[in-house]
């Protein structure tokens, strides 16, 4: 069997996250593949190390979230999302903190200094 080319296998990765993204709800749906395609743009020329460790990432949350959308059948779904320990917090750049930090304010529509009325 033919080995796949680093460029193949990142095209399979991209493709198969857009794929899962069909099984969350609409408006996930939309944000998630927006996201998918703009980090996947902008690792297009990062090294190789980079490389490794997002693909690792990327294909550890198509695991995730295909255990969760329970791909084997509804009994086996769980709950969409997935906690972020502390550890996983220390490990994002502060551009990354930011980024879910508006995250979460979109999402929520909350901030949290809503009593910060300056």
């Amino acid at each position: 069997m033919k080995t796949l080319t680093h460029v193949q296998r990142v095209r399979m990765l991209y493709k198969m996250i857009l794929r899962l993204h069909r099984g969350l709800p609409v408006e996930m749906q939309s944000l998630g593949n927006d996201y998918v395609h703009d980090e996947f743009r902008r690792h297009k020329t990062c090294n190789p190390t980079e490389s490794h460790i997002f693909l690792n990432e990327w294909t550890d949350y198509a695991l995730s979230l295909a255990k969760q959308l329970g791909l084997r059948g509804p009994k086996t779904s769980q709950p969409l999302g997935k906690s972020l320990t502390e550890g996983d917090l220390d490990k994002l750049k502060d551009e990354q903190l930011h980024q879910l930090y508006e995250l979460m304010v979109a999402a929520t529509g909350k901030s949290e200094n809503k009593s910060d009325k300056s």
